[in-house]
């Protein structure tokens, strides 16, 4: 009697033991102020690129380390995701809601995400105006408005329009209607490159919109060794998240460019 005693008492107390570690790993999100839309490119010049599988499983970690406020990034109170173009101009896209990721681990966000955007499917267009259009409606509809608003794209950033004297024409990208929504609005261009990032930095027109851009190679350093550690939960992953605040959610400022 004794011993089945002891045997209850020894599980109750590792069971209140480890308590704790349960309740850090729970699923339930974190609640927070900002308003999140990621946009990703399924044309075929970017999905054919080695970067895009790449994009894709950063973006399950990222979306996670948001939803969950892991070391410091910011939570979030909604979030959209959606592809950039479609097989005409103007088409409208399905954005897929938070509660898509909200309960999931990161392995299932990434089969989610290849789910949304399978590997045969791509689009013909890459539409960045028609996407901005379709931010703007969804925070009005959603009365989002005045909350802070990051649009993240993983895509190269290469305008889809027509040369203006054998150059792109980065003065294409309309960001008017973003540009009311909110003091702060954020668009955050991932896997570029350097010239097309800085042409987006300094010649894409807008009055209090922020953008910041990040290359293709600098992203694919996420998952160096000595950045995501091997082995380690990733809520202990410091060197990643820290990583993510440095170069991918840098505080970046407003800048004029008319």
């Amino acid at each position: 009697m004794m011993k089945l005693v002891r045997q209850t008492f020894l599980l109750l107390w590792s069971l209140i033991l480890t308590f704790p570690a349960f309740a850090a790993e729970s699923p339930e999100p974190v609640k927070g102020n900002m308003v999140m839309f990621v946009g990703v490119d399924i044309s075929g010049s970017f999905k054919s690129t080695h970067y895009y599988e790449d994009s894709i499983k950063f973006l399950a970690h990222y979306i996670y380390g948001h939803l969950h406020g892991i070391e410091g990034l910011e939570p979030l109170n909604s979030l959209f995701v959606g592809s950039i173009g479609g097989a005409k101009p103007d088409e409208p896209k399905t954005f897929h809601p938070i509660q898509t990721f909200a309960y999931k681990n990161i392995d299932e966000i990434e089969k989610e995400l290849h789910k949304i955007f399978p590997k045969n499917v791509t689009n013909k267009f890459t539409d960045y105006n028609a996407f901005f259009k379709q931010v703007t409606e969804f925070s009005q509809n959603k009365k989002l408005v005045m909350k802070p608003i990051t649009v993240v794209m993983l895509s190269d950033g290469v305008p889809d329009a027509p040369k203006v004297n054998g150059k792109h024409d980065f003065r294409y990208f309309d960001l008017k209607s973003l540009e009311n929504l909110s003091r702060n609005v954020v668009i955050r261009l991932l896997y570029t490159t350097a010239t097309v990032g800085s042409d987006w930095q300094n010649k894409v027109p807008r009055k209090r919109v922020k953008i910041w851009t990040q290359d293709a190679v600098v992203m694919a350093g996420w998952k160096a060794k000595d950045i995501m550690l091997e082995g380690k939960p990733i809520r202990e992953q410091k060197r990643f998240f820290s990583w993510v605040k440095d170069n991918v959610d840098f505080p970046v400022r407003a800048k004029r460019v008319d």
